[in-house]
């Protein structure tokens, strides 16, 4: 997503695609087992009632940003979703798959910081006719 306008946008579209999946199919996996996530907040102290709000932007967000419309928008809320979740779910490294599973939601955020800094590229519903022009 750098600036440089020999690159092909295509990566753009591919980067957006892969960084966004694991939103769009947590979000979804949180629909089909709704009652077991909202037990696995609950052990964490976070209510249940928000699971809604959870999951509009997990799959709200990872669409937006494979589409390329609020991208900006849609990547600094998951990337503040996701430091949330690293705080809430994710404070412990006393395991190798602890540590793994917490750098994996770092690595995501630091994508979702450079996407919402640098916007969509041209491979997006926005370009050319959203606010930043940037990307």
């Amino acid at each position: 997503m750098s600036h440089n306008n020999n690159r092909l946008p295509v990566f753009d579209l591919l980067g957006r695609v892969l960084l966004a999946a694991i939103f769009v199919f947590a979000g979804i996996g949180k629909i089909m087992h709704y009652h077991m996530t909202q037990s696995y907040m609950a052990q964490y102290g976070v209510p249940g009632a928000l699971l809604p709000a959870v999951i509009a932007v997990e799959l709200g967000g990872g669409l937006c940003i494979i589409l390329g419309i609020f991208t900006r928008i849609a990547a600094t809320a998951l990337a503040l979703f996701s430091i949330a979740a690293i705080a809430i779910f994710h404070r412990t490294f006393a395991t190798e798959m602890d540590q793994i599973v917490t750098l994996a939601e770092l690595g995501f955020t630091g994508g979702l910081i450079l996407l919402a800094v640098n916007g969509p590229g041209r491979f997006s519903i926005c370009a050319g006719r959203c606010a930043h022009k940037k990307g």
